[in-house]
This record gives C-alpha cells, structure tokens and sequence, in this order.
C-alpha cells in the first residue's frame, strides 16, 4: 500500500506541473529593434544611428532637413526610411568617404521616403547613394541636383531595385555622371519612376549583366541637355517595356538609345525592345536606337515613334508593329501626354507577344505620373507604344 500511495502522489505531482506549464504564456518573439532619429529622438542625426545599428534594425528617420549628415551603413538586412512626411538629406559640402552622402556596402538594404541632393566630390563623381555591394531595394525616393543619382561599384554579385522614385537635375556637366550610373553588377531593376533633365550625362546607364526596365519615363523635357536618355554600353541583357522615352531639344547626343557602344562584355547580349513610346524632340532629328555590332538578338516590336527615325537603322533584329505617328496622333505632345487619340489609324494595331527568357513582354501596367504604376484591364487590346488609355 506504501508503493501505491507514493505512485499515487507522483502521478498528482506531475499533472500539477503539467497544468502549470500549459498556462505559462508562450516565450516572446522578439523583433528588430527601432531606431529612431530626429529632433527629441533617441538619435539626433543619422550619423549616430549608422554607427549603433545592428543586422536586421529598422531605422526611422523623421521628416525635415538633415544637413551634412553623412554616414557609412555596413550592416547586413537593414530598413532605412523617412516617416511621418518627407526626409531630405543635404550635402551641403560633406560627403562619406569622399564618394556620397550615404555610402552603403553590407548585404541587404531597404531605403524609402527619402531625399538626397547637392553632393558634389573632389572626383567629380558624388552620389546621394555610393551602392558597393550586396542588393538595395529604393522605394519613393528623390535624387536631384548632385554629380549622380545613385552610383554602384562593380560588385558582380549585386542587385538593385529601384521602384516610384526620381532622378533630376544630376550630373557634373563633364558627361561621365549621370542621373543613374549603374556599374557591372548582377541585374538592375526600375520600375514606375521618373527620370529627367540630366546635365550632359544620361538619363539611366547601365553596365549590369541583366536589365529590367519597366513602366517608367525617362523625358529630357525642356532645358534637359542629357546625352543618352538609355545606354547599356557592355550589353548585356536588356528588358525595355512599357516606357515613356523622350529626348529633348537641347540634347547633347543625337541617340536615344544606345547598347553595346563600349564593346560587349557580358555572355549573352540581347535587347528586347518592346511596348516603348520613344519621342524624338531634336530639330535636327536624332537616331531612336544605336546597337554595335556582335549583339545576339535584338527585338523591337510595339513601339510608337514620333519622329522621323526608324528602328531598323539600328542593324540586324526583329522588328515589328513600329509605328511612326505625327502630333496629331497623340494627346498632347507638348505637356508629355502621349495617348493616342481614338482616330488615330495605329490604335488597337499592337501584334501579341509572350515570354522570352522567362520574362513577360505584354505589359499588365503603365506608367503613372509622376512615379508609380496602374494596371492594364484584363484583355485589353493593346496599342503600340507604352500607353494604353486613348483620348476620345
């Protein structure tokens, strides 16, 4: 009997430590710590914040102006934004090692609601954003009035992804800085954003091994004195759908767009051109597209032209549904509003395409100025050209 009482209590012991333990409440999962930065924060510049952020931390940044507040982020998986209304980083002289007001070289970095400017550098080649390795994805940001935009080292492992943000008014002037200069890196991606007045040097260039460029406008506009409004000097791989190309009166290059002008240095180097409106403003009339020779494959298929240059001039490829159309075909060139008018004879005349390499060429949205996108209804019959609302 002694046994069976001591069993007896074990059993009542261990249901007693088994209901406790089923109501403990779980352990907490903890989160990324939050930094935040600005007047009455925990951090009074992003400087400081740069120098105590960990991997993984998010840090906010409250709207106003930030005056030569430079800094290095070297962390790995970082969110840096601006909250509660726009944060506007101002050189004003300073610069992060020399090359840029942020200069960002960990592993994987997320930047939106964010301005950068006036960064100007003894190398002549300062950027609101020196990107050297690993990927960074920008969302709603603003570069203006620097040497350049965004410029990326050479780093053949990284990405970058640009979404609804803007380049203006960036460049030296010499035509070796550019709104957007992106170095050999893996792949580049820019979608819903708006590129425009580049001085001297181009639009967007890039040397990346694969290219998205999708839904965005690259206008020179009036006063815009750029050189190429799109260049991929080393070729590469190429996807231009969906975009608003325009030059200017004032360019300083007589080509539009430009691929492997600087020899080919990448495997494969193919250039889809598709569903682009492209605007030659240049009174002298310019040349759409300039493609050296030793490329494998170019396609240029749904693009509207206004301006008198053709597309095959460019050499060899597959051209289709290029459509040359007048002023009076569209909206209202003037103001950039290229719609086609409902009488327009090319309306409706764009030929179905599907996928090359993996990668989508109908277009299922378009540009909505002034950055970000809107989607194309379900079986709508396209048009040549990027856009695909028409004026009645």
């Amino acid at each position: 009997m002694y046994f069976q009482f001591i069993r007896a209590f074990l059993a009542f012991v261990l249901f007693l430590a088994g209901s406790v333990s089923a109501k403990q409440p779980p352990a907490p999962v903890s989160g990324p710590t939050i930094l935040h930065v600005g007047k009455g924060q925990e951090f009074a510049t992003v400087a400081a914040a740069a120098a105590m952020a960990k991997d993984g931390d998010i840090v906010e940044i409250e709207a106003g102006d930030y005056w030569r507040d430079v800094a290095v982020w070297k962390q790995n998986k970082l969110t840096l934004r601006g909250v509660h209304g726009r944060v506007r980083m101002i050189a004003a002289g300073a610069s992060a090692e020399g090359k840029a007001i942020w200069v960002l070289r960990g592993g994987d970095f997320l930047v939106e609601n964010i301005e950068f400017s006036g960064v100007r550098v003894a190398d002549k080649n300062g950027a609101g954003i020196r990107f050297e390795q690993g990927r960074l994805v920008v969302k709603n940001c603003v570069f203006e009035d620097s040497e350049n935009g965004i410029l990326t080292a050479n780093d053949k492992n990284a990405e970058l992804d640009i979404e609804g943000s803007e380049f203006g008014r960036n460049g030296a002037g010499d035509g070796r800085s550019h709104n957007l200069y992106v170095g050999a890196i893996r792949k580049l991606t820019v979608t819903g954003s708006y590129f425009h007045h580049a001085r001297i040097g181009h639009l967007l260039k890039s040397r990346a091994r694969e290219n998205h460029i999708f839904y965005n406008r690259l206008t020179d506009e009036l006063g815009g004195t750029a050189s190429y409004e799109l260049e991929f000097p080393n070729g590469g791989m190429a996807y231009v759908v969906g975009n608003i190309i325009q030059q200017g009166s004032q360019t300083d290059n007589p080509h539009v767009i430009s691929f492997g002008v600087e020899g080919y240095t990448w495997p494969r180097n193919e250039l889809y051109l598709v569903h682009n409106t492209l605007v030659d403003d240049r009174p002298a009339n310019g040349v759409f597209l300039r493609v050296s020779p030793g490329s494998q494959l170019v396609m240029a298929v749904n693009n509207l032209l206004i301006g008198k240059g053709k597309l095959e001039t460019a050499g060899p490829g597959v051209y289709q549904a290029n459509f040359n159309v007048n002023w009076g075909d569209v909206a209202l060139a003037t103001r950039y509003d290229y719609r086609l008018v409902a009488n327009s004879p090319v309306v409706g005349k764009a030929v179905e395409l599907g996928e090359a390499n993996g990668v989508r060429l109908r277009p299922d949205r378009e540009y909505a100025h002034p950055h970000g996108t809107r989607p194309i209804p379900a079986g709508t019959r396209l048009n040549p050209g990027a856009v695909q609302s028409v004026v009645p």
